[in-house]
Parts: structure tokens; C-alpha cells; sequence
């Protein structure tokens, strides 16, 4: 059920999804401390949920979020309480994947936030923007590192030595964002993802999204080996391989569906 008491940020959860919404429309979801320290909690409560497999991230409103509240940045002088921190850390500690629904601007920190998201997807009116240098602070949630593995090294340099927006469309053509969609099939398209991940053996998404991101960490030579590792250790676990043969004959059956 959604929280009706005029926190910072809305939870629901429906047939093993939890949807995470950043909810100060008025300030197109600024990231104030409180609407950060209310969405750390949110993640942290997704990811010990059992009734929770997938988490979709979105934004009241006309945007997904507008960054770091810089009214409130300036008057507390930055002198933050970790509150900035713990959000970045609640989504990289988070074993369920985070599908970000895109709704309009995502910039600077809000950009970061994407960014954290384990799959993206766009409504037409989001754009994404990386203000760093206009407002003279270094990236310190990811953004100057997550951005050129995403799109690469040279695109990212020109969105952030320029400033300049990117939009939904153009994101899409550089591989940010998985699909781009009419604003109000954003939600649904979310929706329709996150149950195809709901199709896989509870234990996999955890067990994928953990070995993609550890191995992306690391060197070709050493992430090789690493999954190698995983894969004989679970292999050698009897109970990741209960009900694997019926699983395999869905998927296959699956497939001949498909394919007509």
C-alpha cells in the first residue's frame, strides 16, 4: 500500500514489485534531505521485503528529479548528515533490481540517481542533464565514473564539459536507456519488464544482477575467473537445481510459442 501521510516518498507493492516514488512535485522531486533520507529507507525496506523480487523508481509529477535541493544546499553550506550518501549506498546495497521509470528531467544528482538504476526507461519528456560544472561541485555519487561506462568515455565528456541536456530519444540511440515510450506508457512499460524478470528462479535476479555488476568492477582477466567461480559453486549447490529441469521445459516451450 502507498504511504498516505504526505511523506517524501511513496511505496506500494503489487504482485512482487515495489514502486518507489519520489513524491515533492512541487519542487520537481528535488532531492532535500529528507526526501533522500525517505528514500533510503524506502530501498532498504524493498530489499528486506520477501514479498518484493523487483523495485521500479520513479517521480511524481513532471520529472523523474532535478537533482540536489539547492536552496536548502545553500543554506546548510553542504554540511550534509550522510543523508546525500546513504541514497547511492541504499541503491548499490539493494540485491533486487531497480528499474528507473524515467518521467521528464533527470538532472545532476537526479542524474546520478538514474544512473544507479540497474535498467532505464524513458518517457519521451525525460531528459537527462549533468550541471556539475555550471554549479562549480565535482560529481560525488558515481556520475563522472558510471556515465562513460554507460555511453562511453567521449559522449560522456561532452555532456559534462558542456552541460547540455540529452533527450529521452538520443539516450535510447546511445544504449542509457533500454526502451522510449509515450509518457503514459511509461509506467505500464515498467511494469511489463519487471514481470519478465519476475519470470526467472526467484534466487537468479539477486544471484545476475550481483555477478554482472561485480565482474563489470573488475578486468576482464580477473571477472572471468570470478564467474567461473560462481558458477561451479552453484552448481555445486543442490538446491539451486531443484525444479531446474521443469523450469528449462517452460522456457523452452516458451520459446516455441514465439516463434510460431
Amino acid at each position: 500500500m502507498s504511504q498516505p501521510d504526505g511523506s517524501t516518498v511513496l511505496y506500494e507493492v503489487e504482485d512482487g514489485i515495489a514502486t518507489i516514488t519520489m513524491n515533492r512535485p512541487q519542487a520537481r522531486n528535488a532531492l532535500s534531505m529528507a526526501l533522500q533520507r525517505d528514500l533510503s529507507a524506502a530501498l532498504a525496506r524493498a530489499d528486506g521485503d520477501e514479498d518484493v523480487r523487483v523495485v521500479i523508481l520513479t517521480g511524481a509529477g513532471v520529472a523523474f528529479t532535478a537533482g540536489v535541493d539547492l536552496k536548502e544546499f545553500g543554506q546548510t553550506g553542504g554540511q550534509d548528515d550522510d543523508a546525500r550518501a546513504d541514497v547511492w549506498e541504499a541503491m548499490d546495497a539493494c540485491a533486487k533490481p531497480i528499474i528507473g521509470a524515467v518521467n521528464g528531467p533527470a538532472i545532476t544528482g537526479g542524474f546520478e540517481v538514474a544512473l544507479a538504476c540497474d535498467v532505464l526507461i524513458a518517457g519521451r519528456s525525460a531528459r537527462f542533464a549533468d550541471t556539475h560544472g555550471r554549479v562549480g561541485v565535482l560529481p560525488g555519487a558515481g556520475l563522472s565514473q558510471r556515465l562513460s561506462r554507460a555511453i562511453g568515455i567521449y559522449r560522456a565528456k561532452y555532456l559534462s564539459l558542456t552541460g547540455n541536456f540529452l533527450d529521452g530519444e538520443t539516450a535510447f540511440a546511445w544504449g542509457l536507456v533500454s526502451h522510449i515510450v509515450d509518457d503514459e506508457r511509461l509506467l505500464e512499460t515498467a511494469r511489463a519488464v519487471a514481470k519478465d524478470m519476475l519470470g526467472l528462479q526467484p534466487h537468479m535476479l539477486p544471484a545476475l544482477k550481483k555477478v554482472i555488476d561485480d565482474g563489470f568492477a573488475l578486468p576482464f582477466g580477473e571477472a572471468m575467473p570470478m564467474e567461473s567461480e560462481r558458477s561451479r559453486a552453484q552448481i555445486r549447490d543442490a538446491d539451486a537445481w531443484r525444479g531446474a529441469g521443469e523450469a528449462f521445459s517452460d522456457v523452452r516451450e516458451r520459446g516455441r510459442e514465439q516463434n510460431g
